[in-house]
């Protein structure tokens, strides 16, 4: 461990915590994962892996799990929040009183909360009442299980303070994973929310059997619907053209490993949201997503037909064929309206 730094404490052990564990531990960093299950956090310090979540995966000797939250904590001066973005509030609540009080605090959740359309960095800081310099992002193509294998990725750090970006790009830099900073915390936030809407429309086209004209097609009208409400709400355009925009985007579109394209086949062919959320332990954050993301771009004056029927498709309003009669049927227009 470098002789300057803290712990990292990273709450969430699912694929994506424990994959970034290994991108932390990787680069220097003692790394305490926090496990909600008991069993979880003793299979991680024993077998050395999560069997739940990445299975055959060995973690590094400076991984260790716990199941105590004021465990977790102890002497962290990172904190990395890795939970659903749904029941994030609810847990930081419980947490809050817990957290170091200048640890800083950085978000891998890809989602906008449902009952508030708060980002993750801005419920951070009604929960908390920290200021802009101890909350950041971390966003990019980052599948977990190719993270976890160690296969070179990079990512993008925002903060809003420069200089702790900095900091925390140093933290997270391994031999597999190059991070980049910025300071559009708005636009990585939201380009990592989006493209899981994204995801979820192009599972339903593989889903129903089309090809890549089509899904080439979503992937490049979701970027621009992304792109149309992100400078709406006031973030930087070229932050949805790097890593945190389309390249996650592509990444999560891409790949058979994308939980919400996995969605998304299943929805397109034939199975509702229930039958699938009972049959897995995954969350596909796009299909909670997708209501909050249409109702911020309805509440900006944005149109975002994609959110929209996607989000109508999940609730059991359309079914994806329909869905994608009624994108095709849509007036047509210059492309860059």
């Amino acid at each position: 461990m470098h002789p300057e730094w803290g712990k990292v404490a990273v709450f969430g052990a699912g694929s994506w915590g424990t994959a970034f564990s290994i991108v932390l531990a990787d680069a220097g960093n003692d790394v305490t994962i926090w496990a909600r299950r008991e069993e979880v956090a003793r299979a991680i310090n024993e077998k050395r892996e999560n069997t739940d979540y990445l299975h055959g995966i060995e973690l590094p000797p400076n991984v260790s799990a716990t199941s105590d939250v004021q465990e977790a904590f102890d002497q962290a001066d990172v904190v990395v929040w890795a939970t659903p973005s749904q029941t994030f509030r609810e847990n930081l609540v419980a947490w809050a009183p817990h957290l170091p009080a200048d640890a800083v605090m950085v978000s891998l959740m890809k989602g906008v909360e449902l009952s508030t359309l708060n980002r993750m960095s801005q419920v951070m800081e009604q929960v908390t009442g920290a200021g802009p310099e101890r909350i950041a992002v971390i966003s990019g193509p980052n599948l977990a299980k190719e993270i976890a294998r160690r296969e070179p990725a990079a990512a993008v750090v925002a903060c809003a303070d420069e200089q702790v970006a900095v900091r925390l790009q140093r933290r997270v830099h391994s031999p597999a994973f190059r991070p980049y900073t910025s300071v559009d915390v708005l636009g990585c936030e939201l380009g990592g929310a989006y493209k899981n809407v994204v995801g979820l429309a192009v599972g339903m086209a593989v889903g129903l059997g089309f090809g890549d004209n089509t899904t080439a097609s979503i992937i490049t009208r979701g970027l621009a619907e992304t792109a149309r409400l992100g400078m709406k709400l006031g973030a930087n355009p070229l932050t949805l053209m790097g890593l945190a925009g389309l390249g996650d985007l592509v990444a999560t579109c891409s790949s058979p490993l994308s939980r919400n394209r996995t969605f998304g086949e299943r929805l397109g062919r034939g199975q509702t949201a229930e039958e699938i959320y009972a049959s897995t332990r995954q969350v596909a954050e796009g299909a909670k997503s997708c209501a909050s993301l249409r109702a911020l771009a309805e509440q900006s004056g944005c149109d975002a037909p994609i959110a929209m029927y996607v989000d109508d498709v999940v609730a059991g309003r359309m079914t994806a064929n329909e869905m994608m009669d009624a994108v095709l049927a849509r007036d047509t227009k210059a492309e860059t309206d």
